[in-house]
């Protein structure tokens, strides 16, 4: 399981979960990136609205991607959600977990190549390296793309030669796409070219190198897609193209409204 240097999150943090031990108003978890620290999550946190069984939602050995609500390193307390866990953060954290074990993986065999194990790996270059990039994965996207960002973290050139040769063979960026809908209408003469050049503005002034595209779903409404580099990136891009849009057709006279996700 990919290593953290700190062994506890910070507020608002999503982590991976295994639930270890269910009781009437609650579980316990231990968190799979922090070793294996203990956390818990309280029956209110757990799913909305009123819960008869807590067994029909959990069980031992289930994984579970949880919002941190509350941390006391101090007193080894940490309070964890379930619920405020929207589904598309939860696809997100398995994907960037599934990401994080690759690049695990690659300073494993760049540690092999200058034949040192996992654990000189994290205290020479891992853990510098998530300090400054925030995870691993992001520190091999910064090196295949341009060797010069790391080398203020990275002073061992045996080591850069060999963590840039992984980066370049194998580093993809990955793209992240979120879905949203937007209501435009206009009851102007000219109504189908106003909502036209609202959605084409909206597309020319994409943020963060976002890509988005409208589609019709019925009129008057419309799916937004939209697809970055980072799931943040990607949420900002999609609320900054409907801004643009139903700003464009009020504009005119109309009117519009935005909806994150689809029905």
């Amino acid at each position: 399981m990919v290593r953290r240097k700190s062994e506890w999150p910070e507020v608002g943090e999503l982590v991976v979960c295994t639930v270890t031990k269910i009781f009437n108003q609650g579980v316990f978890v231990t968190l799979d990136e922090y070793n294996k620290n203990e956390g818990m999550v309280h029956i209110s946190e757990i799913a909305s609205g009123w819960i008869k069984n807590i067994r029909d939602h959990v069980r031992e050995g289930q994984k579970n991607v949880c919002r941190v609500l509350a941390a006391d390193p101090s007193r080894k307390s940490l309070d964890l959600s379930i619920r405020r866990v929207k589904d598309n953060e939860r696809r997100w954290k398995a994907e960037r977990l599934k990401l994080e074990q690759r690049a695990e993986k690659l300073l494993e065999l760049a540690a092999k190549k200058l034949e040192k194990n996992l654990d000189q790996a994290y205290d020479e270059v891992g853990y510098s390296l998530e300090e400054k990039f925030g995870d691993l994965y992001s520190a091999f996207e910064a090196i295949s793309k341009d060797i010069k960002k790391v080398e203020e973290v990275v002073k061992d050139k045996n080591w850069m030669n060999a963590l840039s040769e992984l980066a370049t063979a194998t580093v993809q960026t990955p793209t992240y796409k979120v879905v949203g809908q937007v209501s435009l209408m206009s009851t102007a003469s000219d109504g189908v070219e106003i909502l036209k050049a609202a959605m084409l503005k909206a597309r020319e002034f994409a943020k963060d190198d976002s890509k988005v595209e409208f589609y019709l779903i019925g009129s008057p409404r419309y799916r937004i897609e939209v697809s970055a580099k980072s799931y943040k990136s990607a949420e900002n891009a999609l609320k900054h193209a409907a801004d643009i849009a139903i700003d464009e057709v009020v504009k005119s006279g109309g009117r519009g409204e935005f909806a994150r996700g689809t029905k």
